[in-house]
């Protein structure tokens, strides 16, 4: 069945002005200049929705363990850390479906990150996301 109504445009976002390029580049600084203990490392993994790992830094695995459930492993204890996720593509382009993430440490595994992804409706659904870990 095909449609001759208007087909909805993808999101995108708005091309930054100068005046924003100029305030972000003022606001760079180096992790050697905020106070941080030598120790402190702040680890990331970028996860496609059927936990293929696409990128992180410090990130060993990723690992699609049941729909909309994953496991990221790390190359350090992570138990005590921070964690912070978030949906989003693996890429710099497009937008995520929405939904929503929970994070939380890996049980038996003090090196891993359990994540759970959700649908809009609250239902346990595949979805590509970010994670932050604060170690």
């Amino acid at each position: 069945m095909s449609s001759t109504g208007p087909r909805r445009r993808p999101a995108t976002q708005p091309v930054p002005g100068r005046d924003d390029v100029a305030l972000a580049d003022a606001q760079l600084v180096s992790y050697r200049q905020t106070g941080m203990p030598v120790s402190a490392r702040m680890l990331y993994a970028v996860v496609h929705a059927n936990g293929v790992l696409a990128r992180g830094l410090g990130a060993a695995s990723a690992t699609r363990l049941a729909p909309g459930m994953y496991q990221v492993v790390f190359d350090q204890d992570v138990s005590r850390a921070g964690y912070v996720g978030t949906i989003g593509l693996a890429g710099s382009a497009g937008l995520a479906p929405p939904g929503g993430i929970s994070v939380v440490g890996r049980t038996g595994i003090p090196n891993g990150v359990f994540v759970k992804t959700f649908a809009t409706d609250g239902s346990v659904s595949d979805r590509p996301f970010h994670l932050a870990v604060l170690a």
